[in-house]
């Protein structure tokens, strides 16, 4: 019979630890100075204007959505009943009497809603411009 001595097996050159260490650092790394691309909180299908007007959005400029399921009114990026969106309404239409209203409108939200927005500002005494929210004819 016989044996085979087995060989001692050599340490190898590289240390994987350390690897590991390392990987574990550039994670960190990578995972700290990443910016993350902003998701909107709703996924909204602007209705289509030959005459889109370009606007930017100011301090004096109240955003709301409408959105074509429950909950409707969103102000900002939180949700909001007509009551409450009426009172936030007169609440900055007193701080500043030149405040406006954006509305952004799904294309198949209710109609009833939009018309609801727009008494609200106009009850709250909110005296300038409703603008509306669209996207230029043709485009995605």
């Amino acid at each position: 019979m016989q044996f085979t001595i087995r060989k001692r097996r050599q340490p190898p050159t590289i240390i994987i630890i350390s690897l590991i260490d390392i990987l574990i650092v550039l994670l960190i790394f990578m995972m700290v100075t990443t910016t993350f691309k902003q998701q909107p909180a709703l996924k909204l299908v602007l209705p289509e204007s030959k005459q889109t007007p370009k606007t930017g959005a100011t301090e004096d400029n109240l955003i709301v959505t409408i959105a074509k399921q429950e909950p409707y009114l969103y102000l900002g990026p939180r949700p909001v009943t007509l009551d409450k969106l009426q009172e936030e309404f007169r609440t900055h239409a007193a701080q500043n009497s030149k405040i406006s209203v954006s509305i952004r409108a799904d294309t198949d939200a209710p109609v009833g809603q939009l018309v609801k927005v727009i008494d609200a500002a106009k009850a709250a005494g909110i005296k300038a411009a409703i603008n509306m929210f669209t996207k230029a004819a043709g485009q995605p």
